[in-house]
């Protein structure tokens, strides 16, 4: 479903009046001028075009230059209402309708670049919101009401000029490279002093640690990686996924070096996803953020750090028949000591040659053959014959309930056409990891007692102990929640935080690429080329 047809549909029926309005002399007054001035609306207007970078938009997309030279010729017309400010109002106003849009539901469709996101939006009244917007008092208040409401995506348009400055700053100097393997706490590094000031100005370095450094720089501790210098490399790389360890070795070289212009636009394509988005959340929300390998479950519908709890996940891996899709679904209930149904993909590249090779395997790994559907299918023998039919596609596979279960102890079902849910996972050492792209496509948690505590919350019976009792049990047990549970599987390579920070998570998908290059394409009017959401074997 394309999200965009029904306001189109309407924004053609609304411009084609206004056209004919500002044409006819017997039509309806101008909406930006009264026939001899522009209204202070239209001033603004124009002034937020020309500055559309500052809420993530490129400026290019509108016209200002072109309309501040229709403006220029309405004014220098001797005839009031003439053909001139006629002009100026259609273009205006078709202007600002693309800029609202653009401003309101993106400028890409997410099914363009594979994401199954459609959200029902209550249509815009565009006649209407015209009007307001050409008589309004304050322009910039009516468009960021047209933005997602959420604090986290008005911290990162903050961010973003901050970004923007500190992009076009000629002091942030170019690190020099070095020789050895690595620079380790208290080593020497001649590039000290520019890393010390690039660390400053993204705020991993205390003023007063770089004061302090510089007023030493004489006895050479400024040439060394000092303790305050370790602690503010290590800020760097929680920020970028990185293992804080304080040494700069090649891959936090890399991150150091990389163009600040290319994090502003990581900045600008997650603000586009947040578009994507509700404008407003109906109820509380599990988000899982794919490339920063995190889960956020909402308390309430506003996305205050103090009401969500969070916790690691790890993902699918970064092929692409095993990445973990961008959707949203309905949580509908969980399921304890869960049996593990094996995939057919699965099972014909890993499950059968390794039953083929060792007639032990499926007992080795608590795997079992069955035949039919449903919760309760017939058990076969584990013999050579069966084991072809599971070839062929007769017969299934699962792995029974218990502490080496794939999915762990516990899996949070929410149906979806990509057969991707949460669960636990026996393989708690991948957790250490800071890049934790590890799963065929489904979400492991690393906290899914917490987890089922919150998704349980509505039902006071299931207390953490007896959550616990259930995850160590005997029983398979389903248990049905009393709400639906919203989640959101996205995408977003930069995250500002409450306290002032910006973390920036690699495109481990090339979903920024798809995008960018979906965004160059809408630029030079070529018609987009949806990709079909995949979906990938589990």
């Amino acid at each position: 479903m394309n999200r965009r047809i029904p306001i189109a549909v309407s924004l053609i029926g609304a411009l084609l009046a206004l056209t004919v309005a500002a044409q006819t002399p017997a039509g309806k007054p101008l909406l930006w001028s009264d026939g001899s001035r522009p209204t202070r609306a239209a001033g603004a207007m124009l002034e937020e075009l020309r500055h559309a970078a500052d809420r993530g938009l490129n400026p290019d997309d509108y016209p200002a230059e072109r309309l501040a030279r229709r403006l220029a010729d309405a004014t220098d017309s001797p005839r009031p209402a003439g053909p001139a400010w006629a002009a100026f109002d259609s273009e205006l106003s078709q202007t600002a309708v693309r800029f609202v849009s653009d401003l309101h539901f993106g400028r890409i469709d997410p099914a363009t670049v594979g994401h199954n996101l459609t959200v029902q939006r209550v249509n815009l009244d565009v006649a209407s919101m015209l009007t307001q917007l050409a008589t309004t008092t304050d322009v910039a208040a009516f468009l960021d009401a047209l933005e997602p409401q959420f604090e986290h995506y008005a911290l990162l348009k903050r961010q973003l000029a901050r970004y923007r400055v500190l992009a076009a700053d000629p002091g942030i100097a170019d690190l020099p490279a070095f020789h050895a393997k690595s620079v380790k706490p208290g080593d020497a590094y001649a590039g000290a002093a520019p890393l010390r000031r690039l660390l400053a100005a993204f705020g991993d370095l205390k003023a007063a640690d770089a004061a302090a450094a510089g007023a030493t720089g004489a006895n050479g501790d400024a040439a060394t990686l000092t303790p305050s210098l370790v602690d503010a490399l290590e800020s760097f790389q929680r920020r970028h996924g990185q293992r804080p360890d304080g040494v700069l070795g090649a891959a936090t070289f890399k991150e150091l070096t990389r163009p600040v212009s290319s994090r502003v636009r990581q900045i600008e394509l997650t603000m586009e996803r947040w578009r994507w988005l509700p404008p407003k959340l109906d109820s509380p929300p599990i988000i899982v953020n794919i490339p920063q390998f995190r889960l956020f479950a909402f308390d309430s519908t506003t996305d205050s750090e103090a009401s969500i709890r969070q916790m690691d996940v790890i993902v699918g891996k970064a092929f692409q028949a095993t990445q973990t899709p961008v959707f949203t679904a309905d949580m509908k209930y969980l399921i304890f000591r869960p049996y593990w149904e094996v995939p057919r993909s699965i099972a014909v590249k890993e499950i059968v040659p390794g039953a083929r090779r060792d007639p032990a395997y499926l007992d080795k790994h608590q795997m079992e053959l069955v035949r039919g559907e449903g919760e309760s299918p017939t058990i076969v023998p584990n013999t050579a014959a069966n084991v072809a039919l599971l070839a062929q596609g007769v017969l299934r596979v699962r792995q029974k309930p218990g502490p080496d279960n794939s999915l762990g102890l516990v899996k949070f079902m929410f149906p979806n056409p990509y057969n991707v849910y949460l669960h636990s996972t026996p393989a708690r050492s991948l957790f250490k990891e800071p890049r934790r792209d590890f799963s065929h496509g489904c979400v492991r948690v690393s906290d899914p007692v917490g987890l089922a505590e919150y998704v349980l919350r509505d039902s006071p019976e299931w207390t953490r102990e007896k959550i616990l009792k259930a995850m160590n049990g005997t029983a398979t047990q389903t248990v049905t929640l009393k709400r639906r549970i919203r989640v959101f599987m996205v995408y977003g390579t930069a995250l500002a935080l409450e306290d002032g920070r910006v973390l920036f998570f690699d495109d481990i998908y090339g979903h920024d690429r798809r995008l960018e290059a979906a965004l160059a394409a809408r630029r030079a009017g070529e018609p987009p080329a949806p990709e079909a959401p995949r979906a990938p074997p589990r």
